[in-house]
């Protein structure tokens, strides 16, 4: 059976290099070598939505990949995709960088500039053991296909008022209704509000996980304050200006740790973007945008999705668009909205209704919505579209990775910019 190699190389002239010795390796099945870790790990979402036998057994990483740096995107494709095997393509084999890549999942380091033996062996010893990885989950592929972990949705506000934290908290609610395990992480990190929705006074926050390099169970226990919902909650810094010490990649840490354990990680993004709420946008499954039905908002929204456009964050066609206020009234329909913004539209509104909402608002008591509240059937009713409140959904088209790097707390660039 030949061997599918996937290459990752971002380079013209080092792709080059590498499909041809690619095809003069026996009995291999080379695929053309994609250029960026936004189309590796998009390819391989949809392949491994086929099944398991459609994946590659050996994906290529070159280490001038962008816009993901080559480790973290190896640690990110082991994880999700755990049955194909990962091999670095790097000038530095020195030791340091060998246990790196060995941490983040690699098989093997194969040294640049190419050799035909080098290449071949590692390729060949990293497709052995996806071989074998695969004949050992046997029955139980299809399920790990593409890697263990949960759903994540990030929710972000067109602009601040919106109704961001409101969505966020009650999707999460409706998963944990439905006997989900449910994660509710407060990514607005200058300013989130889930602790007084919720009612919670807890001095942990995911500034204490922002230094951590490998987040053990026990460690991401000590920062989840777990709610009487059942809810699971890893909140926003009560010092805003400290928010700036999570980047993208310790917020990219917190989220796969969460999801790692959790059937469903809902995170509140706020209306800000910043890199750690950036690499959360990217790494969804679903990227939620809320907006209200009046031109302010609406310009808002589009704004947002062409930002995250411009800086790779995510295409506008892979997110979800939802209109919260809204009325048959309005000049501003969901339609415009989608034609504005590019994204799809969600197929729920949620209505203008405030009153239902105030007591409990002024309460802090969001949890307590009464069931016969529209507003709360409608979000309800958007995480069954979501696929949060029954077995899980396969991953939206075009989803997205996060970005790392230590590019600081505003580190957010476009491709092709310095390293």
């Amino acid at each position: 059976m030949p061997t599918r190699i996937l290459p990752a190389v971002g380079d013209p002239d080092a792709a080059r290099a590498v499909a041809t010795l690619l095809g003069q390796l026996p009995d291999a099945e080379p695929a053309p070598p994609v250029p960026d870790s936004t189309q590796l790990v998009d390819t391989l979402a949809r392949l491994a939505a086929e099944s398991l036998d459609a994946l590659p057994e050996v994906v290529l990483v070159h280490e001038r990949i962008g816009p993901v740096p080559a480790l973290d995107l190896v640690r990110e494709v082991a994880l999700r995709f755990p049955a194909v095997g990962v091999v670095l393509i790097t000038a530095d084999t020195g030791p340091g960088l060998l246990s790196a890549a060995m941490d983040a999942g690699a098989r093997g380091l194969v040294t640049h500039p190419l050799g035909y033996e080098e290449l071949a062996g590692r390729v060949q010893a990293a497709a052995q053991w996806s071989a074998g990885f695969r004949r050992h989950l046997g029955g139980g592929a299809a399920e790990l296909a593409a890697g263990p972990g949960g759903t994540v949705v990030t929710v972000s506000g067109a602009k601040g008022g919106v109704g961001t934290t409101l969505t966020a908290v009650h999707l999460a609610l409706a998963a944990r209704a439905a006997g989900r395990t449910v994660a509710l992480v407060d990514l607005d990190l200058q300013s989130g509000d889930i602790a007084s929705y919720l009612d919670v006074q807890f001095r942990r926050s995911a500034v204490d996980l922002a230094a951590i390099a490998d987040i053990s169970p026990r460690v991401l226990q000590d920062a989840v304050y777990v709610h009487e919902t059942g809810l699971s909650l890893l909140l926003a810094p009560a010092e805003g200006e400290r928010g700036e010490e999570v980047t993208d990649r310790a917020a990219r840490q917190i989220v796969s740790a969460l999801r790692a354990r959790h059937e469903v990680v809902v995170v509140d993004c706020g209306s800000r973007l910043d890199s750690a709420n950036a690499a959360a946008v990217e790494m969804a499954d679903t990227a939620l945008l809320v907006t209200t039905p009046d031109v302010i908002a609406v310009r808002a929204a589009k704004r947002t999705v062409r930002m995250w456009e411009r800086l790779q964050v995510r295409k506008a066609e892979a997110s979800i668009a939802l209109v919260n206020r809204h009325s048959r009234a309005t000049e501003i329909q969901p339609p415009l909205v989608q034609k504005i913004t590019g994204t799809r539209i969600a197929g729920v509104t949620v209505p203008a209704a405030y009153k239902e909402l105030q007591a409990v608002v002024d309460a802090g008591r969001l949890h307590e919505l009464d069931a016969r509240s529209t507003v709360k059937q409608a979000l309800w009713t958007l995480a069954a579209e979501l696929g949060l409140t029954g077995p899980p959904a396969a991953p939206a088209p075009g989803k997205q990775l996060a970005r790392a790097g230590d590019r600081g707390s505003l580190g957010l660039r476009r491709r092709g910019g310095g390293r």
